[in-house]
C-alpha cells in the first residue's frame, strides 16, 4: 500500500503522507490522541475525502473508489455486532445477507470461530460475551470478508493493557497468518512494539515506517517529547 504525496484537510485540520507499507506487514499508527492517526485509517478506507495525492493498492489508485469497492476491511471500536443475532449469525453477514446461510458459509463461519478461540460459542448472543469476547468475534467477521488490507481503528480500546496485547497478538498471528497487511493506531508505545514497523503521526505529518525496535530505541526529537525520553 501507497500513500503518494496525501494530503487531508478537515475542518481546519491538515495532515501528510508519503509513505509505503510493504504486503503483509503489521504496521502501527504511533503518536498522541487528536494527531490524526484515526483520519489516515478513514481515509484509506474510503470515509474521509482526500485533498490530494492518492492511495494505492498494489500500484492501482484506489481513492477515487467508493468505501465498499476498496480493498479493505475495518475493525472499529465498538466492534459493530448486532445485539439481535447469533455470534453466528454476526459473522456471516461478511460472506451473506440471507437469513440462513448455506451449508458452505455456515463451515466458514464454524472455521473463522476456531480460529479466533470462540469454537464453541457460536449460538450465542453477543450481550453475553465478555468484552474481549466480542472483539474475537469482531475479528472473525473481518477475517471472512477476505480484504487483503485491515484496518485496526483501536477496536480494542476498552480492554485492559494484557488483553488489549493478547488481542493484538491475535490480529497478528490470524491476519498475518492470512497474508494480510494490517494498519492498526495505537497511543500506548508497548502496543506498537508489537507491529513489525511503527509509522509516528505527530505535528500533521505521517513518517515512513521504520522498525518498531528501532523508532522506540531512537525515537526522532517530535515522538520522543511525547514518549518523556
Amino acid at each position: 500500500m501507497a500513500l503518494e504525496n496525501l494530503k487531508i484537510a478537515l475542518d481546519g485540520f491538515e495532515l501528510a503522507a508519503d509513505l509505503t507499507v510493504q504486503g503483509g506487514g503489521f504496521i502501527a499508527l504511533l503518536g498522541p490522541s487528536g494527531a490524526g492517526k484515526s483520519t489516515v485509517l478513514n481515509a484509506v478506507a474510503g470515509f474521509v475525502p482526500v485533498a490530494s495525492g492518492s492511495v494505492r493498492w498494489n500500484g492501482t489508485r484506489i481513492d477515487t473508489l467508493p468505501p465498499g469497492k476498496r480493498p479493505v476491511a475495518t475493525l472499529f471500536q465498538d466492534n459493530n455486532l448486532f445485539p439481535h443475532l447469533s455470534v453466528a449469525r454476526n459473522i456471516a453477514l461478511a460472506l451473506t445477507a440471507r437469513a440462513r446461510p448455506t451449508a458452505n458459509e455456515t463451515r466458514q463461519v464454524d472455521e473463522a470461530l476456531a480460529r479466533v478461540g470462540l469454537g464453541e460459542m457460536g449460538a450465542r448472543m453477543p450481550g453475553t460475551l465478555s468484552g474481549g469476547q466480542q472483539s474475537r468475534a469482531a475479528l472473525a467477521r473481518v477475517l471472512l470478508q477476505d480484504k487483503p488490507l485491515v484496518l485496526l481503528d483501536e477496536p480494542f480500546s476498552a480492554l485492559g493493557p494484557g488483553q488489549r496485547r493478547e488481542m493484538l497478538a491475535l490480529c497478528r498471528d490470524v491476519l498475518g497468518g492470512a497474508g494480510r497487511t494490517v494498519l492498526f493506531v495505537s497511543h500506548d508505545p508497548e502496543d506498537a512494539a508489537q507491529a513489525d514497523a511503527i509509522s509516528v503521526v505527530i505535528d500533521g505529518t505521517v513518517s515512513p515506517p521504520r522498525p518498531a525496535a528501532e523508532v522506540l530505541e531512537d525515537p526522532a526529537s517530535p515522538l520522543r517529547s511525547y514518549l518523556g525520553k
